[in-house]
């Protein structure tokens, strides 16, 4: 990895799943990498040095995650749908001036602001402090910078979060940044200060790349099996495995750093990790594992026993699975419905987000409507039939 550090990159899907849950692998850097030293990393900092429920083991989890689960319980999810789909059709107006023929970037255009304008919303984020805080979220995942520019990144993430505290502070509201602070005030010892930094860094950011990934990928497999498409569109409650088969074949993150084994783990086949190794869990390898499912590059819809970790397993469960899914449930029938002729305007192969963490294109070069002298494809009940 950057830095020289070393780590096992757990690729095969059962190996994976037991690691998942083996009570010798620990998240906690702090008592579990022998060695550590916190912010001797920069780029890592957003994934090892942060105190939350996601760089936590056993009482401080449970403790951490259940004053952030209340803002994910299924009724407030089942309830933010009519403001998911305010926040979408306002993106598909906004696209309506498109001239047909002409490029638009899907991600720039509805893909990424989808899921940031919920998650910001949930989180109270002011208006004027969105940009920077996108900004700083977005460059957890470049890896490939210079460890000063990691450092300055890093920096400029913390100064963010406490911008967004002091502006809750003196204005609370009914978000989720405010709840956090009344928790805290009400009882120190629950949440510290750095704890509530932590947890606002992990709950913002995974709260928007998750859903980003899982809505172009979905844009994508779907204009390349037209067939697909028209049965969702057909069909509204194939959406679900619409976005599943996508989860599967193309999960938001591939690696996800860290975790630390506290105790030497015979896995087989004379393959030790032994005490205070560094493991790197292979996320988008388990679906794509032809021991878990079967012909795994192929997209389908009608997939059955599909099995996928896109948003892991296990205690560390992503708490947000249910707010992503609802993300794409809304986002991509709409889409679709807006503009039945929807095409690429390049190769998305060539549009990869150069990381070996997230799994998302840098832009999604789209036409929505066929030139006015173009002849559009042929749609399958409204749908655009593909590449």
């Amino acid at each position: 990895m950057p830095s020289g550090l070393v780590a096992w990159s757990v690729t095969r899907g059962a190996v994976a799943k037991r690691l998942l849950t083996h009570p010798q692998v620990s998240k906690d850097a702090r008592r579990s990498w022998p060695g550590y030293r916190p912010w001797a990393v920069p780029w890592l900092a957003a994934w090892v040095d942060v105190v939350s429920m996601f760089t936590s083991d056993g009482a401080d989890h449970q403790r951490l995650k259940a004053l952030v689960g209340r803002a994910f319980t299924a009724r407030r999810i089942a309830a933010m749908r009519p403001a998911v789909e305010r926040i979408v059709d306002d993106l598909l107006d906004g696209m309506e001036a498109a001239a047909p023929g002409s490029v638009v970037d899907l991600r720039a255009r509805f893909a990424y602001p989808v899921p940031t304008r919920v998650i910001c919303d949930l989180f109270g984020v002011p208006a004027e402090q969105r940009p920077e805080m996108l900004r700083v979220i977005d460059s957890v995942l470049d890896h490939s910078v210079s460890d000063a520019e990691a450092a300055k990144n890093r920096d400029a993430m913390f100064a963010a979060m406490h911008a967004l505290i002091a502006a809750k502070r003196s204005a609370p509201g009914s978000d989720m940044t405010s709840v956090l602070l009344a928790a805290q005030e009400e009882d120190g010892d629950r949440l510290g200060e750095d704890e509530l930094v932590s947890t606002l860094i992990l709950m913002i950011g995974a709260g928007s790349e998750t859903a980003v990934s899982l809505i172009g990928h979905a844009v994508v497999e779907l204009l390349a099996h037209p067939d697909q498409l028209a049965v969702a569109v057909a069909d509204p409650g194939r959406w679900d495995d619409v976005t599943e088969e996508t989860l599967r074949k193309h999960p938001p993150i591939m690696h996800l750093p860290l975790r630390y084994a506290t105790a030497d783990i015979a896995l087989g086949d004379g393959v030790t990790i032994a005490a205070g190794d560094l493991v790197l869990i292979g996320f988008g390898a388990h679906g794509r594992d032809p021991g878990v499912n079967h012909d795994p590059d192929r997209f389908s819809i009608d997939r059955e026993d599909r099995e996928h970790l896109a948003f892991g397993h296990g205690i560390h469960h992503c708490l947000g699975a249910p707010l992503a899914r609802l993300e794409a449930r809304v986002a991509l029938p709409a889409l679709f419905a807006r503009f039945p002729h929807l095409r690429l305007a390049a190769d998305p192969d060539a549009l990869r987000q150069p990381s070996f963490i997230g799994n998302d294109y840098r832009t999604l070069p789209v036409h929505l409507r066929p030139a006015a002298d173009e002849a559009p494809d042929h749609p399958q009940n409204g749908a655009r039939p593909g590449r």
